[in-house]
């Protein structure tokens, strides 16, 4: 370690709050839900369920993001002189990439659950199902400027940007980009992958409910069918073995606990 070079923390989860104060601690986790989402959400769709409209999903975040870096960069705006406290004076504030990171997720879900596609929820249930994401991203909106990490004219610009980043990019991906889906999931890289597009179908939860009991139960029904043949096979040999006289006898007695076990 060389002793000219600061020390610089990674600050992926590092979120400090007041110590004592029950809303900031409760802020700073929320705080963390882009964290939880990326690696959490994100991560664990890509490895077990390889959808395309999730990969896609996730590709206009980094792209958000990109323009999110792009754009503190460019403005080089401070952050709030709190920033001093909180080891924070080193990264820019404009627009603040937690308020977009959370917008562009909750519009482009938002537009995903009102158009049906995936059919993940039931009509009666899409409202509710809104709830949670859209309070979650006023709360980040509302942490940043709490905890001291952002002014309010640096959250309500990266709100506003996550906004229409993630009704641009879902018009995309689903009025110019959907067509070419069948192609990626017929390609090479598709098929080693497993990748799949299940927008087309109504109820998700329910085709893959009903497909996995029916495989559970066509496994089962091979199973037994298997067990009779085989229990069929050994009764012949059984047979064939008594009226071939003594000298079949004892493949019967090999067969006869064949049959048993």
């Amino acid at each position: 370690m060389r002793a000219d070079h600061p020390l610089k923390a990674v600050t992926l989860t590092h979120v400090r709050y007041q110590r004592g104060d029950q809303l900031s601690h409760f802020l700073a986790w929320v705080s963390l839900v882009p964290v939880f989402i990326s690696l959490g959400g994100f991560v664990s769709h890509f490895y077990f369920r390889s959808e395309l409209q999730g990969m896609f999903f996730g590709l206009g975040l980094l792209i958000s993001h990109f323009i999110n870096e792009l754009i503190k960069k460019s403005v080089q705006q401070a952050r709030p002189e709190t920033c001093a406290l909180l080891e924070m004076c080193d990264s820019h504030g404009w627009p603040s990439s937690h308020c977009q990171y959370m917008f562009f997720c909750t519009v482009y879900f938002t537009l995903l659950t009102c158009k049906g596609i995936g059919g993940i929820w039931k009509v009666t249930t899409k409202w509710a199902a809104l709830f949670l994401p859209w309070s979650s991203a006023v709360l980040t909106m509302y942490s940043r400027v709490y905890l001291g990490y952002h002014t309010v004219a640096q959250v309500f610009p990266g709100a506003a940007l996550g906004t229409f980043l993630g009704g641009v990019w879902f018009w995309l991906v689903n009025s110019k980009l959907f067509c070419y889906f069948p192609l990626i999931e017929e390609s090479a890289l598709g098929r080693f992958f497993y990748v799949k597009d299940t927008s087309h179908v109504s109820d998700v939860l329910k085709f893959e409910y009903d497909n996995a009991r029916a495989a559970r139960k066509g496994m089962a029904a091979r199973k037994v069918m298997a067990s009779k043949n085989r229990s069929r096979t050994l009764w012949h040999g059984i047979k064939n073995g008594f009226r071939s006289g003594s000298g079949g006898l004892e493949l019967d007695t090999v067969s006869v606990f064949a049959l048993v076990l």
